[in-house]
């Protein structure tokens, strides 16, 4: 990035919230030294940078300064139109309308010069996304309270059928062609993720002004119960195609590690409410796993294979 760009960068940054010398190098990869002397640049262009002190103060420019209007970069808008593109293969999402009009306004804005450099890029690299059929009508609704910190009484559809249950989320992202809600779950003692779309009714369950997640007997109970629930240590070793198929997933996936030319190893605490999961998981593997640690997943798996082999026997 050259510096003029940077500078653009740095009052854009500062235009919406304080920024510490530190913060701003670490975006721009540049030292602290190189970020004070852009401050006093844009200080000499007429841009009112200001300086506070104390634990939330940093580089701040004064409230009401407009900067002229901005072109793109062509990397810049590649990495616009990249993204829309990877959200347009999702089947529902909160920005339904918006994510088809917004790339028509960015291209509508784009010189020719840029447009005829992003194109090429743009039809041949992307974010595979597996196409998914389903509709997931609270999505937005979940998303309002997950920011506000509320939580959240939901009737959920499950394999086992649907349940009511007391929910703080924490997060919500999108892979693999689903939308996710990670939460604690106050029913179950501890964290768990759930698919967006099989909410049926999401409410707040919280009184207003609420601050502890533990305010009730209930919520406490539950806290200390996931506490003391002990987690399995979980060691599995991978073939290349293993590996692969591991890495997809989005908790464990970045905990492999290559032993061999040809070998990787995958190790984790495994939570009890999930050990039906890790069965499930490494038994549908095969081959392409093995599972060396704990002797109790060993020994499931090999009854579940031996089930197998009675039930094709004949």
């Amino acid at each position: 990035m050259n510096r003029r760009d940077r500078l653009i960068g740095i009052a854009l940054a500062l235009l919406n919230r304080y920024e510490t010398a530190q913060s701003l190098a670490a975006k721009f990869e540049v030292s602290t030294r190189t970020i004070k002397r852009d401050m006093q640049t844009l200080a000499e262009l007429g841009v009112p940078v200001y300086a506070e002190t104390g634990p939330s103060g940093g580089y701040r420019i004064m409230e009401g300064y407009k900067l002229p209007p901005l072109q793109l970069e062509p990397r810049e808008a590649l990495t616009l139109l990249f993204s829309l593109k990877a959200m347009q293969a999702y089947a529902d999402t909160p920005f339904n309308r918006e994510r088809w009009t917004v790339m028509d306004k960015i291209v509508g804005i784009l010189p020719a010069d840029t447009l005829a450099q992003v194109t090429p890029l743009l039809s041949r690299f992307g974010i595979d996304v597996p196409p998914r059929s389903y509709t997931a009508p609270l999505l937005e609704q979940l998303m309002a309270h997950t920011a506000s910190a509320h939580n959240v009484t939901a009737l959920y559809r499950s394999q086992s059928g649907r349940k009511p249950v007391e929910l703080q989320p924490k997060r919500i992202y999108a892979a693999n062609g689903f939308w996710y809600c990670e939460a604690y779950s106050y029913t179950h003692g501890e964290e768990r993720l759930f698919r967006v779309d099989r909410f049926e009714t999401v409410e707040r369950s919280d009184p207003q002004g609420e601050a502890s997640p533990a305010a009730s007997p209930r919520r406490a109970r539950a806290l200390a119960k996931a506490e003391t629930a002990a987690a399995v240590p979980v060691r599995v070793r991978l073939t290349y195609r293993g590996m692969i198929l591991t890495e997809q997933d989005a908790h464990i996936g970045e905990l492999i590690r290559q032993t061999g030319d040809d070998e990787w190893e995958v190790a984790f605490d495994c939570p009890q409410a999930e050990w039906e999961w890790a069965v499930r998981f490494f038994f549908a593997m095969g081959p392409e796993a093995e599972v060396l640690e704990p002797a109790r997943l060993r020994e499931e798996l090999r009854r579940i294979a031996e089930e197998q082999c009675k039930r094709y026997a004949d």
